[in-house]
């Protein structure tokens, strides 16, 4: 809820901004908030993930698919993500959200997103995300089809993020994942 405004203000100009392809990197520009900062007097760092969405969904938008997945009743749900934090942005400061699709498996699309300021890498991410529909996940090769596109030859998913995601997965939702520490 907190980024609902930001997040209407995003699918609304990213409409007018201009076209991309699927696997081009969206460069989103963005300024620090009042809303955004901890007592520390920079981005919280709970925040960058969730401002990383609205980087997504300029990707999206500008690239046609957010109107295909709309289209399809299909909506996009985050399974694994990590960030690294190399500098902190401060109140008020200029900084971009570069965002692009790094690959598939038979389970996500994966995409690296970055913050970046005055051309220097501030954090990045890397998301695992699925399409679902009210029948199931969405396929790659439906999503590749409602995106009107191939995936390029040479995207290749790099094997340390294939380890990640089965490393860090839980189980499914149909098995038990009771809470036990040991």
């Amino acid at each position: 809820m907190h980024l609902l405004l930001r997040t209407l203000l995003v699918l609304f100009r990213s409409r007018r901004r201009p076209k991309m392809g699927f696997f081009d990197t969206s460069s989103l520009p963005m300024r620090v908030l009042p809303t955004d900062i901890d007592i520390a007097m920079h981005l919280n760092n709970g925040m960058y993930l969730s401002l990383m969405d609205l980087g997504r969904f300029d990707l999206m938008v500008r690239s046609g698919f957010w109107a295909a997945m709309r289209r399809n009743g299909w909506n996009p749900v985050v399974g694994n993500e990590t960030i690294s934090f190399r500098k902190s942005l401060e109140l008020g400061q200029r900084y971009t959200i570069e965002t692009k699709v790094i690959g598939f498996d038979e389970r996500a699309s994966y995409i690296e997103q970055r913050m970046v300021a005055d051309g220097e890498i501030y954090a990045r991410a890397y998301i695992a995300a699925r399409f679902v529909s009210k029948k199931g996940p969405v396929s790659n090769e439906e999503i590749f089809k409602a995106a009107g596109v191939r995936p390029p030859a040479d995207l290749e998913l790099p094997e340390w993020i294939r380890q990640w995601r089965e490393d860090g997965a839980l189980p499914s939702t149909r098995r038990p994942a009771p809470s036990i520490w040991g």
